[in-house]
């Protein structure tokens, strides 16, 4: 086989392990990162990116864990008042409440959530539900599960959950 042959084969083999890495939700050769990390890796988390970051919940995300993270995507956040996201801007504490109401403690995959509730890492329970293959969590449902990350799982959810009140 001639030098250019075997040039243009590893070029194709590492074009197709590349993308077999990206189909296997891989964000690099080394395996899945930290859920803060996949977080923002994804643009269809962009905002709770942003939120989890003004909230000083970065850190918590790369190394803290296990945890379930359901995470409203962009769209769930444009569902939100204003108001209500102007609000939360500005007060950091209760920010950090809103988002915390979105993760329980441990790594919990689709296929293993019973219909109960759930302590959140705010202190507040969320009821889970399943039903064949599809979950929610309280009014959410989850639009893509089983994103997995060194230390837990996101699961994408279509509502942003509001804390019940104190």
């Amino acid at each position: 086989m001639s030098q250019f042959n075997v040039f243009a084969l590893s070029r194709r083999t590492a074009l197709l392990a590349s993308l077999t890495l990206a189909m296997a939700g891989c964000a690099t050769p080394s395996g899945p990162v930290n859920l803060a990390d996949s977080i923002a890796a994804n643009p269809a988390l962009s905002t709770l990116n942003t939120l989890v970051a003004q909230a000083g919940l970065t850190e918590t995300l790369k190394s803290g864990g296990p945890f379930t993270v359901f995470a409203p995507t962009n769209e769930a956040f444009k569902a939100v008042p204003a108001a209500t996201l102007a609000d939360l801007g500005k007060n950091p504490g209760k920010l950090k409440e809103v988002l915390t109401y979105h993760v329980i403690p441990g790594k919990v995959m689709a296929a293993d959530v019973k219909n109960s509730n759930v302590k959140t890492v705010n202190g507040a329970n969320v009821a889970l539900s399943k039903a064949g293959d599809f979950v929610t969590v309280e009014s959410g449902a989850v639009v893509t599960a089983n994103l997995v990350a060194t230390n837990g799982v996101i699961h994408t959810v279509d509502t942003v959950l509001m804390p019940p009140k104190k």
